[in-house]
């Protein structure tokens, strides 16, 4: 049985290749649910949410071996629970951790039992499960699936907080969106929204695709194009 473990390959691996190095042992704290993870290039760290531990642990981007969180954002004062994926903005420096009927946003340096820099929701009808950040836009996507409505987009301004509804949303059964597979992307610069897509319960059916829609769509519309 594998452990767990986070691999660094090299950017142009092929086949099967071995990691240039690991993240690995009992000082990493690593569980074995994972994921989600981001990467701060400019200050060349990277983080995980511990789904057990309720936890963000950040990185040094040189990690290697068994070696410890360079620190770790957990407590009652964060709100994290089970978290499952989040989203880092290099450019504001923030992370984004959804939860479900909230999104928690942490200022980037943060460490310890530190309450969120501020709070989307909570909402019943949020659907925090993915999360895309637009920094030349200032925009916010939020992604989810919404029961038998399938998934949406739900952008809102960077900033919003608390009850603050979404700008605009990207629902319907021509958009297409029926179940999501994260993480999702954004190309700022194309106004792009990019995502994997589930058409049934089955992870790798023949059907599923990766579809791109314009961020500055609204309602019922389907995707650009497809891929898959």
């Amino acid at each position: 049985m594998s452990h767990p473990q986070i691999a660094i390959f090299a950017r142009l691996a092929n086949g099967n290749a071995a990691p240039v190095r690991a993240v690995a042992g009992q000082k990493a704290l690593l569980a074995r649910t994972t994921h989600g993870i981001a990467y701060d290039e400019v200050r060349d760290v990277f983080m995980i949410p511990n789904f057990y531990a309720h936890a963000i642990q950040v990185f040094r981007g040189d990690a290697n071996g068994d070696v410890p969180p360079l620190r770790i954002i957990q407590g009652p004062k964060t709100q994290i629970k089970t978290p499952d994926k989040l989203m880092f903005d290099s450019v504001n420096n923030e992370i984004y951790v959804p939860q479900g009927n909230k999104l928690l946003v942490f200022d980037g340096s943060a460490q310890g039992d530190v309450a969120p820099r501020r709070i989307l929701g909570p909402a019943q009808d949020l659907a925090a499960t993915l999360v895309g950040i637009d920094p030349v836009h200032n925009l916010l996507v939020v992604a989810g699936n919404t029961g038998r409505a399938g998934g949406r987009f739900a952008i809102f301004d960077r900033t919003a907080a608390g009850d603050a509804k979404p700008k605009w949303v990207i629902q319907g059964p021509h958009a297409d969106i029926r179940r999501l597979m994260g993480p999702i992307a954004l190309v700022p610069h194309r106004g792009l929204i990019v995502a994997g897509i589930r058409t049934n319960e089955e992870l790798g059916g023949d059907d599923n695709f990766v579809g791109v829609w314009d961020l500055f769509a609204k309602g019922d519309t389907p995707p650009l194009y497809r891929i898959g």
